[in-house]
C-alpha cells in the first residue's frame, strides 16, 4: 500500500520518465547562446591539449566521432571519410538528453573538398555560470542523404572523474532550477535525491552541487502546508531527514528548525490505536513500516543533533518499542509493509527500505542512548536482508515493482546499511555494497553514467529516482 502513491509538488504535474529523447526534426532550434567557462565555445581542437576518442557511428560509408579535451571540459565532432558536402555538428542537452532545443547542431560545418576528415569546433559541455550540467553528442549527415546519425549522450570527466561523482552529476542534469526538485519523479523522491547529493558532498568531497541545498529549501519550503509538510507523514519524514544531513553539512539552524517542525507535526499522529504508533497519512486509515521506522530515526537523529534534549529520544525510544512489538518484522526477521485493519502483519511485500530504515533507526538510537543491544538487533535485520534470496536474486538487490516510488527503495535500503556498517567495526556489509557497487556500474549504467531499476541489467532508461538510487549506491560503496 504505502508504494501505490507518488505525490508531487502542487502544480508541478507527473513528469515522465526518461527514455529514448525526442526528435527534434521539423522544429527549427532556437539560437544557442555561447557559453563560456574556461573558455568560450568554438574553440579550435587543434588548441585542445587532450583528444579522447568516446564513440564512433557510421552512416552511409562515413564516421561520426564524439571526441573530448577533458582538461578543458570541451568536445568536437567528426566526420571522417569525408565526402564534399558531408555534415557533422553536435548536439548539447541540459536535461540529461530529454531535449537539446538552443544546443541544436553546434558548430555545424559541412566538408570542404580534397579533406577526407573534417571537424567542428569545440563547444563547452557544461554551462558553469548558468549551473547547466550538461552532455554531448556528435551527428552527421551525408552529402545529398536525409539520414541522419548520431553518437550516445556523453560528457567529460569534468565533475565525472570517478563513478561516484559521475552518477551524482548525471543526477544533477536532472535537477530542475526552477523548482528545486529533480525532474522526472515525485516530492519524496526529490528528498532523497538531494539526501544522495549531500551525501556524495560528504564521501567524495566534490562541492560543485552544494548550491542544490538551499536552491531547494528556499523554492520549496511554502509548498504544500509549509516546512516541508504534507498529508503524508513518511513524506514529511523523508524532508527532515534531508534537512538534518543539509544541517550536518553546512551548520545552517534552519535546516535543523525545519527538520524539528516536521517531527513535531508528524508526532501528532501517534494513538493508541494497535497500541501505538503513528499513522502513514493524514486519512489515518493505514499503520505501516516505513512511517513508523523513519519516526524512529528522525526523532533520534534529532536528540543526537540538539544538546539537551529528553523529548525527541523518549519519541524515539517509544517508537522503536512499540516498533518491536508490532510484529511487522517477520519470522524471517524481515519487515513486512505494515498493520492490517486486526492490527496484526499484513505480510505485504518486504520492500527493501522498510528493511533498511530500521537499520538507520537503530544506529541513531545507539548514538544517542550507547545500547549495544541496539546494534545487535540492527544486524540480525541486516543479515536477514542481504542474505535474502527475494531481495536479493542472484545476489542482486532487486525490488520488483514499477510505479513512481519502487526506484527509490533500493537507494534508502543501500544507504541505510552503510550507516550500520560504519558502526560495527568489523564492517561486515562491505563486500556486499561493493558487489551491487561493481555490478550496477558494469551492467546497468549508460554513456552518460545514468542507472536503471534492476542493478543486474540491462540498462534501458532512468529518471530521478533510478538515479539517485545509484548515487546512493555508489555513496555506500565507498
Amino acid at each position: 500500500m504505502s508504494a501505490r502513491r507518488s505525490p508531487h509538488r502542487p502544480g508541478t504535474g507527473t513528469p515522465s520518465a526518461t527514455g529514448a529523447p525526442p526528435s527534434t526534426a521539423g522544429t527549427p532550434p532556437g539560437a544557442a547562446a555561447v557559453i563560456c567557462n574556461r573558455y568560450c565555445d568554438a574553440r579550435d581542437p587543434a588548441l585542445a591539449p587532450a583528444d579522447r576518442l568516446a564513440q564512433t557511428v557510421a552512416v552511409g560509408g562515413r564516421q561520426i566521432s564524439l571526441r573530448f579535451n577533458d582538461t578543458d571540459a570541451m568536445g568536437w565532432a567528426v566526420v571522417s571519410a569525408a565526402q564534399p558536402g558531408d555534415e557533422v555538428w553536435l548536439d548539447r542537452s541540459f536535461d540529461a538528453g530529454v531535449s537539446w532545443g538552443t544546443g541544436s547542431r553546434l558548430g555545424n560545418t559541412a566538408a570542404p573538398a580534397g579533406f577526407g576528415t573534417w571537424r567542428t569546433m569545440m563547444f563547452n559541455v557544461d554551462d558553469w555560470a548558468g549551473l547547466g550540467v550538461g552532455l554531448l553528442r556528435a551527428c552527421g549527415r551525408p552529402a545529398g542523404s536525409s539520414t541522419i546519425a548520431c553518437t550516445s549522450w556523453y560528457r567529460t570527466t569534468w565533475n565525472a572523474g570517478e563513478r561516484r561523482t559521475a552518477a551524482a552529476t548525471a543526477l544533477m542534469q536532472r535537477y530542475n532550477l526552477g523548482t528545486g526538485l529533480f525532474d522526472t519523479t515525485g516530492w519524496w523522491n526529490s528528498a532523497n535525491a538531494l539526501t544522495a547529493v549531500i551525501d556524495n558532498i560528504r564521501v567524495t568531497g566534490m562541492n560543485s552541487y552544494r548550491y542544490a541545498v538551499a536552491r531547494t529549501y528556499d523554492l520549496n519550503r511554502t509548498a504544500w502546508q509549509g516546512d516541508f509538510i504534507n498529508d503524508y507523514n513518511d513524506d514529511v519524514a523523508w524532508w527532515g531527514l534531508a534537512w538534518l544531513a543539509a544541517y550536518d553539512l553546512t551548520g545552517d539552524s534552519r535546516y535543523l528548525n525545519t527538520a524539528r517542525a516536521g517531527a513535531n507535526h508528524v508526532h501528532r499522529f501517534w494513538d493508541s490505536v494497535c497500541g501505538g504508533g503513528i499513522w502513514w497519512s493524514s486519512s489515518k486509515n493505514y499503520k505501516n513500516a516505513i512511517a513508523n521506522s523513519l519516526y524512529v530515526q528522525l526523532n533520534a537523529a534529532l536528540h543526537n543533533r540538539i544538546p539537551g534534549d529528553s523529548t525527541y529520544l523518549q519519541r524515539a525510544r517509544t517508537g522503536w518499542t512499540w516498533f518491536l512489538n508490532s510484529k511487522m518484522i517477520n519470522g524471517a526477521n524481515l519487515v513486512n509493509d505494515g498493520l492490517n485493519a486486526g492490527c496484526a502483519n499484513n505480510n505485504l511485500t518486504p520492500w527493501s527500505y522498510n528493511q533498511g530504515v530500521p537499520l538507520a533507526a537503530l544506529v541513531e538510537l545507539h548514538r544517542a542512548t550507547g545500547d549495544a543491544s541496539l546494534l545487535t538487533k540492527a544486524r540480525t535485520l541486516a543479515d536477514a536482508s542481504t542474505g535474502s534470496s527475494f531481495l536479493n536474486p542472484g545476489g542482486i538487490l532487486f525490488d520488483d515493482g514499477g510505479g513512481g516510488d519502487v526506484p527509490s527503495f533500493k537507494g534508502v535500503y543501500v544507504r541505510a546499511l552503510a550507516a550500520l556498517n560504519r558502526a560495527l567495526p568489523d564492517r561486515p556489509y562491505t563486500s556486499y555494497l561493493r558487489r551491487q557497487a561493481d555490478t550496477a556500474h558494469a551492467r546497468d549504467r549508460s554513456s552518460a553514467d545514468s542507472y536503471d531499476q534492476p542493478w543486474a541489467g540491462p540498462f534501458q532508461r532512468s529518471d530521478a529516482a533510478r538515479q539517485h538510487s545509484a548515487v546512493d549506491l555508489m555513496n555506500a560503496a565507498s
